[in-house]
């Protein structure tokens, strides 16, 4: 087995580094705004709107254009295709309005789950194909990092090792076109909610993917300062008859990535797993509260349903009502900023929708 290997050129190291650095600058975030078409369509149907392109247009103009303040607390926004390409009434790109925030545009790169054969109901994520061809375009477009999410699930027989071992091969692998075309890979590995395991079972399966993942990343010689994870916290299954607290959640969480996360990533940008808002940032709180383990990376958020929840019902698809969702984007992303330095005060932030179930079975973008 050889030991002779190349990272990227020295500046392409170092755009990278920058890059991923800035996105988990302290008291700040991602918003992830990469809901395909078909997710999309769910989420409008929630507040009664239909699923059109000029509807979805209008949806992320609102908020792609509040107030220059939002930057304070959110360093990156996950774009879908469509999204990237769009543009604003007055014919101003969507990525420009979000550069002219100082906010980093990214792209969701992955083309969706699919059966792993010969699995017990496992999944795999395409789009590797021309995956270099859509980075190299992507970033001379205006982005500067992309996601790729794979699926894991917590049952008697899994994850199995195929299933752990096919995944964090496929993030490896993307993780490495993203990096040679520029882009900042967020490795997403999600082992979902659903179930009735409790804390112990989540935290053990959860440092066993993420050792799989960083062996497949080391194994494909991936630039580490150069990329971010975002994983799951780690929480019971969704029908898990215990409760756990904030607390004992933070410290399954941050003894999982203490034990399996290199020092050299920049940081981890949870995902919110269904969470409602407010158990997002107050799980985020606590986390960065935490003192039962070392955390040499930034913790923070990168979040969907968790910052968007209030802000689609505030807004109901009705004009006038535009400022209403900015407003509750804003204050959801402050908290979000609050509770990533470790400093928010629980139910300090009330939404639209701070305590609503955001829990989706077998959740697929």
């Amino acid at each position: 087995m050889t030991t002779y290997f190349s990272y990227p050129a020295p500046e392409l190291r170092q755009e990278l580094r920058r890059i991923a650095n800035a996105i988990v600058e302290p008291g700040k975030g991602i918003l992830a705004a990469d809901e395909s078409v078909s997710t999309m369509g769910k989420r409008l149907a929630d507040i009664n709107v239909e699923n059109t392109e000029e509807h979805r247009r209008k949806y992320r103009q609102l908020l792609f254009t509040s107030d220059a303040c939002v930057a304070n607390n959110i360093s990156g926004v996950i774009l879908f295709h469509e999204t990237l390409y769009q543009k604003a009434d007055d014919g101003t790109p969507f990525v420009k309005l979000i550069k002219d925030k100082g906010i980093i545009p990214g792209i969701k790169v992955d083309k969706g789950i699919v059966p792993l054969m010969g699995s017990e109901g496992e999944s795999t994520t395409q789009g590797l194909d021309d995956l270099s061809q859509r980075c190299a375009q992507y970033k001379k477009d205006g982005c500067d990092f992309a996601k790729w999410r794979c699926v894991l699930k917590i049952g008697k027989n899994t994850p199995s090792y195929q299933g752990m071992l096919e995944n964090a091969n496929v993030l490896a692998r993307y993780a490495s076109i993203c990096q040679m075309n520029g882009l900042v890979p967020i490795v997403e590995p999600e082992v979902l909610p659903d179930g009735e395991h409790d804390l112990d079972r989540a935290q053990k399966v959860t440092e066993t993917v993420l050792a799989f993942v960083y062996k497949a990343l080391n194994d494909h010689h991936v630039y580490l300062e150069g990329t971010l994870l975002k994983p799951n916290m780690v929480t019971a299954g969704q029908s898990c008859p215990t409760k756990f607290t904030p607390e004992e959640v933070a410290k399954a969480t941050v003894q999982a990535l203490s034990r399996t996360m290199p020092a050299a990533v920049p940081g981890v940008t949870f995902l919110s797993g269904g969470q409602t808002e407010e158990e997002a940032t107050v799980h985020l709180d606590a986390i960065n509260r935490c003192t039962d383990a070392k955390k040499p990376w930034a913790l923070t958020f990168s979040y969907g349903r968790a910052l968007q929840a209030s802000v689609l019902r505030a807004w109901g698809g009705k004009d006038e009502n535009v400022k209403a969702g900015q407003e509750e984007l804003i204050k959801r992303a402050k908290a979000n900023g609050e509770a990533s330095q470790g400093k928010y005060t629980r139910g300090s932030c009330q939404g639209f929708a701070a305590a609503a179930d955001l829990f989706v079975k077998d959740h697929v973008y």
